[in-house]
Formats: C-alpha cells, sequence, structure tokens
C-alpha cells in the first residue's frame, strides 16, 4: 500500500538517495561531470525541500514529487519500486489540488516521458537545453482534465 505526506526535515538524505537511485536508473545519458555537477546542486537544496512523499506500509520514502504551485520540478521514484504505483500516486495527489499541472522532462530520459504520456500529459514545447543550461533537451508538459 502506497500512502502520500509530506516529508520531514529528518528524511532529507533519504530523498537525495532516491534521486541518485532513479537518476543512476534512467539517467544513462549525462556525463560524468554533468551528473557530478547535479548532484552537489541536488545535495544543496533538495533536503530542505517541501516535498511530499509516497511512502510504502512501514511508512518508508519509496519516491518524492516538489510542487511549485501546479508546477512539478521534481518527480522521483526509487528504481525498486518503479512500475508499483507510487508516480501515479503522487501526480494524482498533485491533481487533488492542481486540476492543471505542467512538468517537463529530459527528452532522452524515455522511461519518464512514456510514463508522463501514459498518464495523459501533452508536450506545450521543448527547450535544447536543461535549466541549467546544459545541453540535455526538455520536452514541456501538461495534463489538464479531459473535456
Amino acid at each position: 500500500m502506497i500512502r502520500i505526506r509530506q516529508s520531514t526535515p529528518a528524511e532529507g538524505e533519504r530523498a537525495v538517495e532516491i534521486w541518485r537511485d532513479a537518476v543512476d536508473a534512467t539517467h544513462d545519458f549525462l556525463t560524468a561531470e554533468d551528473r557530478a555537477a547535479i548532484e552537489a546542486e541536488v545535495q544543496s537544496f533538495l533536503p530542505a525541500a517541501p516535498l511530499w512523499l509516497a511512502v510504502d506500509a512501514d511508512n518508508r520514502p519509496i519516491g518524492f514529487m516538489l510542487l511549485d504551485g501546479s508546477s512539478m520540478e521534481a518527480l522521483f521514484i526509487d528504481p525498486v519500486y518503479r512500475a508499483a504505483g507510487a508516480g501515479r500516486a503522487l501526480v494524482a495527489h498533485a491533481l487533488e489540488s492542481y486540476p492543471i499541472l505542467t512538468t517537463e522532462v529530459n527528452e532522452q530520459n524515455k522511461q519518464a516521458v512514456g510514463f508522463y504520456e501514459r498518464l495523459g500529459f501533452v508536450p506545450t514545447g521543448r527547450s535544447e537545453r536543461d535549466g541549467q543550461g546544459r545541453p540535455y533537451p526538455l520536452i514541456h508538459l501538461r495534463l489538464a482534465p479531459q473535456s
């Protein structure tokens, strides 16, 4: 059973661990230098960020989502729990507060692109570079209610 709840400050390191494992499993397109630089950035802000966690039956975090209003800034799932419904549960939780969600996904992360497509996100644009100016194209996505 997956439950969604807010993070506590003590869970910051677990969030970084989830991020690290998820990126290692899905972001093989990153150079070693960029991977290290991105991890340093993540370690500087993620532990203190207000996250929504997907937790297992033992209340152990297995995934997290960072929302900035209706913008989903991050969604990462421990690879051990991929396809168990944690990502879907986090998105469903966000939709309870924001009926329209936006996010960005690395174009080279085919697993994530497929996940968002299955949930009904549609592309609204594309950037040649990521938010830090690195050469990793982003697809801008939007999920809105079906009419």
